[in-house]
């Protein structure tokens, strides 16, 4: 059983940054897609990153040149850095792993799930 585990998450002002680190366990990391994923209170979960295993990225426009995914195939981590944070930014990030297929934008093509880190961007 794939197990994913977000950390790094927290308070920070606007204009700061923060690291966002996805542990993973118990699957083959290297041969993943993995991305990273958003939900704001009472809005839709929405797509922030992905990072395929041959390490294509692609971002969503409103974090494209703020926000860096990369990953450590050797410790089965991926990351997300962020920079340049705003208040909207704010929401549970959540990282998803896919095995078997191309990472993408859509969260229902993943097959496992982290269970969140708040992400909170004071203005």
């Amino acid at each position: 059983q794939v197990q994913l585990l977000e950390s790094g998450g927290g308070l920070v002002q606007t204009g700061g940054s923060l690291r966002l680190s996805c542990a993973t366990s118990g699957g083959t990391f290297s041969r993943s897609a993995m991305g990273w994923f958003r939900q704001a209170p009472g809005k839709e979960r929405e797509f922030v990153a992905f990072i395929g295993s041959g390490g294509t990225t692609y971002y969503s426009d409103s974090v494209k040149g703020r926000f860096a995914i990369s990953r450590d195939n050797a410790k089965n981590t991926v990351y997300l850095q962020m920079n340049s944070l705003k208040p909207e930014d704010t929401a549970v990030y959540y990282c998803a792993s896919r095995l078997g297929g191309p990472a993408t934008v859509r969260s229902s093509a993943y097959d496992y799930w982290g269970q969140g880190t708040q992400v909170t961007v004071s203005s």
